[in-house]
């Protein structure tokens, strides 16, 4: 994978520089020391991973983010936690606190390098029909069968979606707002810009997460109110 390093901080890019080449799947082709820079670099070659810095004189990192159409995969880098929920609201990757360990940079490259598979896969998968308890998926020239208790979450990727189930996941070139458009809302809700779960499988909810199993989904300030009362306060969540 193509990527970049967007930082201020000369040590900072000299450290994330050191872990990229310690994968061989990763390629750096630009080191940028303010999001401009990046911006142009952006607007002229494709990149498939961008480590962001989040405080940066100008133009902060995630003002930069909002700034970008059609932006890669994200991997946010800060010496700033508070900033986590707020990064994954805009669909990031995963995000790093400095100083970053090698193990914890893997790991997050690791899901960049997951999606990016799913991506290239994506022409091979498509919904077909939605019917009354579950969904049918084209994939690899099969119909497979999905029952809405068996999908966990389904998670926005710029222009796709990848269905988490029980078992497997599944991508396919449909956004977010479409594909909720198609499924029973007593069962699934949208919970943030990049998530919708099935609030059957919701273990519990607090004020900024929610937990499936021992999977947890950022729940976004813009759809919080309406989540709480629709879900949490009508009983519709199966507390486990």
């Amino acid at each position: 994978m193509k990527c970049i390093i967007v930082d201020d901080e000369p040590l900072a890019r000299e450290g994330i520089e050191l872990n990229i080449q310690e994968l061989q799947y990763l390629e750096l082709v630009g080191q940028f020391g303010n999001a401009l820079k990046a911006n142009d670099f952006l607007s002229i070659y494709e990149v498939d991973l961008m480590f962001l810095d989040i405080q940066m004189p100008g133009l902060t990192g995630l003002d930069f983010i909002r700034t970008l159409k059609n932006p890669p995969m994200i991997i946010l880098t800060t010496a700033y936690p508070q900033y986590a929920l707020e990064g994954f609201e805009l669909n990031v990757i995963d995000y790093l606190v400095k100083p970053i360990r090698l193990q914890r940079f893997v790991a997050a490259v690791n899901k960049a390098k997951a999606q990016d598979e799913l991506k290239r896969a994506a022409n091979k998968v498509d919904i077909d029909t939605i019917s009354e308890d579950y969904i049918y998926i084209k994939s690899d020239r099969q119909y497979v069968r999905l029952f809405f208790e068996d999908i966990l979450y389904i998670q926005g990727m710029k222009d796709y979606v990848l269905i988490h189930t029980v078992e497997k996941k599944y991508i396919t070139a449909m956004n977010v707002k479409t594909i909720l458009k198609q499924l029973p809302p007593t069962i699934f809700a949208r919970v943030s810009k990049s998530y919708i779960v099935n609030v059957n499988q919701i273990s519990s909810v607090d004020i900024d997460l929610i937990k499936l199993r021992k999977i947890e989904i950022p729940l976004g300030r813009t759809y919080r109110e309406d989540f709480i009362k629709n879900y949490v306060k009508t009983n519709l969540i199966d507390r486990k």
